[in-house]
């Protein structure tokens, strides 16, 4: 297995504000993780299950899940690749594009866990299917 370190910056034309304020919202959420716990974990966490009962009242978690991780090496792997691909697709599509993009494949890899598995009451929570399907690919 290979893990990427970094990649040639070079021609970049903008800084990557967007990729680091998304850097530090996941740091945020797992720091709450950490200091709140389960019930936390729990209530921000999307479950489909719950969500497909009441979506109204669950839709935040939609979000919320994004920023979340299972655990350091979850979080630090996330993190690694959005810093190494993120400011890539950020300077490519622009600020605002980038976080509308963003945003949009943590909906899809959210829906795609839920489509295998709507009737599960375990958490989902983090980034990797937005990461790997939609990030990685496009370089």
């Amino acid at each position: 297995m290979l893990f990427p370190i970094g990649d040639d910056n070079s021609t970049r034309r903008t800084f990557p504000i967007v990729t680091l304020l998304l850097i530090l919202a996941n740091v945020i959420f797992f720091i709450a993780e950490l200091a709140l716990g389960e019930s936390f974990i729990v209530q921000w966490s999307f479950v489909p299950q719950r969500f497909l009962a009441n979506p109204i009242a669950d839709f935040l978690t939609l979000f919320t899940s994004m920023f979340m991780h299972a655990g350091w090496l979850h979080i630090a792997g996330n993190m690694l690749y959005l810093w190494i691909f993120g400011d890539n697709v950020e300077d490519r599509f622009g600020h605002v594009k980038f976080l509308i993009f963003y945003l949009i494949c943590g909906l899809a890899a959210t829906f795609a866990q839920m489509a295998f598995n709507m009737h599960s009451d375990i958490p989902n929570l983090g980034a990797s299917g937005l990461l790997l399907v939609c990030l990685a690919p496009i370089f």
